[in-house]
């Protein structure tokens, strides 16, 4: 499935990269060694085999430089790419070209490695009931753009931020004195159409939250007999979620004891970045 991501989301993301690559002086190598009048074609080549993300933040980098730019994509995000498939084109004056290229390389590249990782999960775990999410453990100030590429990847995506769903962590439920009175007061001070989650690390405090009621349920880093003893005692009231680490090489046994959603930090804090280059001709 292809995904689209708006500009607006992307725009101010860009813009401050290119602020901070630009300095001070803007970009001195291009100014003293490129006329002004010089214009250019560049393709926008993978390296390797993987999945697209980050077009759109592609695409502001060379339109903030200079929106006369024009840029066409060849792919889209959530595409699958191989060694030397053209991703896009890009094409006007040479300045802001050369200027733009690495933060418009540095969005895709590291979008589109958390795209691929986010494959490989999915692609493991097919054939189970169980759906691949992502969390919270993204990069400052680019949330959005992450979680983006976690959905063209093949994975859904867990909550955004703090506001949007209750998620009472382990830490929640010490500080509020135990599973119940953290569900109670959850559920008196939030608003009906807000989900309520809660962690829990023993069956113990999981027949707490059978007994209480939640609309989700985070089961941190048990074992796989646990989590399959879980499963059993919740028996469908509640969505159950895997969670702790979950790697490529145990998420498929994670996933056959029947959870119905494994979150993964690692798709967004330890994915590596794509291959992409771009490689120019001057017209």
């Amino acid at each position: 499935m292809s995904w689209d991501l708006p500009l607006l989301l992307v725009e101010d993301a860009v813009r401050a990269a290119l602020v901070e690559d630009l300095g001070r002086a803007g970009d001195v190598t291009t100014q003293a060694t490129i006329p002004a009048g010089v214009r250019a074609r560049a393709a926008i080549v993978a390296r390797e085999s993987g999945v697209v993300a980050g077009l759109a933040a592609a695409r502001a980098a060379f339109s903030l430089m200079d929106r006369d730019i024009m840029f066409e994509a060849h792919a889209s995000d959530g595409a699958r790419v191989s060694p030397g498939t053209l991703i896009a084109r890009v094409s006007g004056a040479a300045r802001p070209i050369l200027s733009a290229e690495r933060v418009a390389l540095n969005f895709l590249g590291r979008l589109s490695g958390v795209a691929t990782l986010t494959a490989r999960y999915v692609s493991a775990v097919a054939g189970a009931s169980a759906r691949i999410c992502d969390t919270r453990k993204t990069t400052p100030m680019l949330r959005a753009l992450e979680k983006h590429a976690v959905r063209c990847g093949g994975g859904i995506n867990h909550r955004f931020g703090l506001d949007d769903a209750v998620l009472i962590k382990d830490n929640h439920v010490a500080v509020a004195g135990g599973v119940v009175p953290a569900l109670r007061a959850a559920k008196a001070n939030v608003g009906h159409l807000v989900k309520v989650e809660i962690e829990v690390d023993t069956l113990d405090q999981l027949q707490e939250v059978l007994e209480e009621g939640a609309d989700a349920v985070l089961l941190d880093n048990m074992t796989l007999e646990a989590l399959r003893s879980a499963v059993a005692l919740v028996g469908g009231r509640m969505i159950c979620e895997a969670s702790g680490g979950v790697t490529l090489s145990n998420v498929v046994e994670i996933a056959q004891t029947g959870v119905d959603l494994i979150s993964v930090g690692a798709l967004t804090h330890s994915a590596v970045a794509f291959d992409v280059g771009l490689d120019m001709e001057i017209s």
